[in-house]
């Protein structure tokens, strides 16, 4: 927001009279997401990292080399929160 604002600021210092002068070279494109995380939710991200922490350690949940121990929680929260993301381990 801040950069629209002077860029407005600077087109009207620029402009003569009643013609507004916009320095379009001064625009920039605006930033873009990288493909993974278009369109994704907080929710979304967190299941997509924990799945994958999960398939990393063999869906081990326990121990020293358990997803658990990678994502730095309990075993117990990691289970409450693949309950509540609806992961479940495929057979």
């Amino acid at each position: 927001m801040r950069e629209l604002e002077n860029f407005i600021e600077r087109a009207v210092i620029l402009s003569v009279k009643s013609n507004l002068m916009l320095p379009l070279s001064e625009l920039k494109p605006p930033a873009t997401p990288s493909h993974n995380s278009v369109g994704r939710t907080l929710e979304e991200a967190e299941r997509e990292h924990i799945l994958q922490v999960l398939r990393d350690s063999k869906w081990t949940l326990s121990g020293p080399a358990g997803a658990a121990a990678k994502l730095a929680m309990k075993r117990t929260t990691l289970h409450s929160k693949m309950k509540k993301l609806g992961i479940v381990r495929p057979s």
